[in-house]
């Protein structure tokens, strides 16, 4: 990883005190109400729902054998399930935010694995390059251009892109099944060739191993075990394992573009030297856009994703916090001339998103229309 952080460096010109004074008042908040960074009992709470929404449906499938009808609608259950411990659970504990015990961290953060995927990329794809080099093309992968869609302004602009804003969506719902099929094969090598994974090769074997047992594992549960010792009809099972996969995939995918992928963010490229002449946490707040921060519900379910600005600045932090220290960071924000971006409901991040897509649609490439 020293390669990426030789290439590209932060350096604000400005000497602001933002982010210390920001981090002050952030701190003296949790003293002065005197409760921790972690998880709470809601937290604890709500993960033991969303785990037991996702293991009833699969329970329910292996004991009764029901009809196809109701067995997709189990099946969907387990995909909307899945998507909201993605977001409320594993997320905090790969980001050492669920408990200030590592073991618990790594236990609970190991739900990735109900999806089929990688605790050890996911933490190298997001919370190194997609945390440190937000919307910054090349470096976050999760800008990357994926098949046959665009997220960047900086990258070759094809025909077809024109239309990415009506086609999207579906291809957000293969995001976890690529997952569990190619996707950290794919990673695993790209970050070893590129010199993001830092693991030896001894280490790399033990790894590469861990990913092949988990993908083993996961099929072996989730559908040859309920087709060859239930007796679940084959069609049933298949169907069922893609619609799971595709209600996950296009929750999980469509709530983290809301984040980045809208409008009025920025995709700032480094100098020649590798600079960006900017704060590394005043570039979040211009990368990151919050929504519907009002709506308790969806701040529920996806996990305080809709405070992707508090998210980035303290990643360490449980999100169950989110909605109060938001206050003081867009008290600072505005207090220091920093935009706080946000759409106020969950609608007006979509239409953002959908006319982002647009933009960076047309003909010809838009470099330097978007920035």
């Amino acid at each position: 990883m020293s390669q990426f952080k030789e290439q590209v460096k932060f350096i604000d010109k400005n000497k602001t005190q933002f982010y210390s004074i920001l981090k002050k008042r952030v701190d003296q908040y949790f003293v002065e109400n005197n409760i921790s960074k972690h998880a709470n009992t809601a937290m604890v709470l709500k993960t033991f729902i969303l785990l037991f929404a996702y293991y009833l449906p699969f329970a329910l499938l292996l004991s009764y054998a029901p009809n196809l009808g109701i067995s997709l609608v189990l099946w969907s259950i387990m995909g909307i399930s899945l998507a909201g411990i993605g977001m409320s659970v594993m997320h905090d504990a790969n980001h050492g935010a669920y408990s200030s015990n590592k073991k618990i961290n790594y236990l609970v953060g190991h739900t990735l694995n109900l999806v089929g995927g990688s605790v050890f990329n996911w933490k190298l794809q997001h919370n190194i390059l997609h945390h440190t080099y937000t919307n910054i093309t090349h470096l976050d992968d999760d800008i990357s251009d994926r098949l046959v869609l665009k997220f960047s302004p900086h990258t070759k602009l094809k025909s077809f892109h024109r239309f990415q804003w009506l086609y999207a969506f579906f291809f957000y719902g293969l995001l976890t099944f690529y997952w569990a099929v190619a996707k950290d094969f794919i990673q695993f090598y790209q970050f070893t060739k590129n010199g993001v994974n830092k693991a030896s090769k001894k280490q790399n074997v033990f790894i590469l191993s861990k990913i092949i047992g988990v993908k083993i594992f996961y099929f072996t549960l989730i559908l040859f075990m309920p087709m060859f010792l239930f007796h679940i009809p084959f069609v049933h099972v298949l169907l069922g394992f893609l619609l799971m996969h595709f209600f996950a995939g296009i929750i999980l995918t469509t709530v983290f573009q809301l984040a980045h992928t809208v409008e009025h963010t920025d995709h700032p490229m480094p100098s020649a030297e590798g600079i960006i002449e900017n704060d590394w946490a005043i570039h979040q707040l211009n990368t990151t856009v919050n929504f519907s921060p009002n709506n308790k519900i969806l701040s529920w379910y996806v996990g305080g994703l809709n405070y992707q600005i508090e998210h980035h600045l303290f990643q360490k932090i449980s999100h169950v916090h989110y909605p109060a220290i938001s206050k003081i960071v867009k008290q600072t924000a505005k207090e220091y001339g920093v935009k706080y971006l946000e759409n106020k409901t969950f609608f007006s991040a979509i239409n953002s998103h959908i006319s982002y897509l647009k933009e960076l649609g047309k003909l010809p490439n838009l470099h330097t229309a978007i920035n």
